[in-house]
């Protein structure tokens, strides 16, 4: 287990600032750790990284609706989680929650929970054996299921997430290497799920990179340009398992980042604003 560095203190000035109603559809909130203490198996430890201080990146970059997705750390203690909705209030917020077998998810619909999280890389979650039969609970409240998973895994995976009866979330550009380019075997098994209608790619992808992340906007242009009504984008703040605080990354940057990978305006608007509506706040 290692600590994490912090987010930045202050974030950046963005070269442009996201449009009304944008959403940022992954983030997590951690602490304070008296109130919401960490899980003992947890993977890592992050910092604290509190409502306050998402606020002030949020309301730098112009996002004013919120994805508040359950993190490893927490394992199915999603109190932190759904406590972060309320506080930013219904008409502005969501959550993905990491449920177990006793989870009382009409509680948690009530909360503002629309989706269950497998996290398939970090662990101390939901096991994936668990995945139909927690799809099958799940859709009667209109769920999706939000998943995690890496390069071969994730094309193994694949058909048998098309044959769940609930919606799904890829995390993270599907977990794509964007080193094996814009046609890699995961890009092309995650389209054949996107093209299905009933999924959607998150494009909080630097995790599917390195330094100076000169592969990643090709394979960013290949879901956009592919399916660009299944696209959502998320700033995965505080950025988590990045042990040198020299190596931080300013959410700034990441939005512009977005900028240059959709550079029409009216796809800006439709993954920050119209696609997050339909997947997250329909009622």
């Amino acid at each position: 287990m290692f600590t994490c560095a912090p987010a930045l203190d202050v974030t950046g000035t963005p070269k442009w600032r996201a449009p009304e109603g944008a959403c940022d559809s992954h983030f997590h909130i951690f602490g304070p750790y008296d109130r919401y203490p960490l899980d003992p198996r947890r993977p890592y430890t992050p910092p604290p990284a509190t409502i306050p201080h998402y606020r002030s990146m949020a309301e730098k970059l112009g996002l004013t609706r919120a994805i508040v997705v359950q993190a490893s750390v927490y394992g199915t203690d999603n109190a932190v989680t759904l406590d972060a909705v309320a506080e930013f209030g219904q008409d502005h917020a969501r959550a993905v929650v990491v449920v177990d077998e006793a989870a009382d998810l009409a509680a948690m619909h009530a909360a503002g929970a629309r989706g269950v999280r497998f996290n398939a890389v970090s662990g101390n979650g939901t096991p994936l054996e668990q995945l139909d039969a927690l799809a099958r609970r799940i859709a009667p409240f209109g769920w999706h299921i939000q998943i995690y998973s890496k390069g071969a895994a994730m094309v193994e995976l694949a058909p048998r997430l098309a044959a769940l009866p609930v919606p799904i979330v890829l995390d993270h550009m599907a977990g794509a290497p964007a080193a094996e380019g814009p046609d890699g075997p995961v890009v092309e098994a995650a389209l054949r799920l996107l093209e299905t209608g009933r999924a959607w790619v998150k494009l909080s992808g630097y995790r599917s990179s390195t330094a100076p992340w000169t592969d990643l906007p090709a394979l960013a242009a290949r879901y956009i340009a592919a399916v660009p009504e299944r696209c959502v984008w998320g700033t995965d703040w505080p950025h988590t398992q990045i042990p040198d605080a020299r190596d931080m990354l300013d959410d700034a940057m990441l939005l512009d980042w977005f900028a240059d990978w959709a550079p029409d305006l009216a796809t800006r608007h439709r993954i920050l604003v119209d696609n997050p509506g339909l997947l997250y706040f329909r009622d």
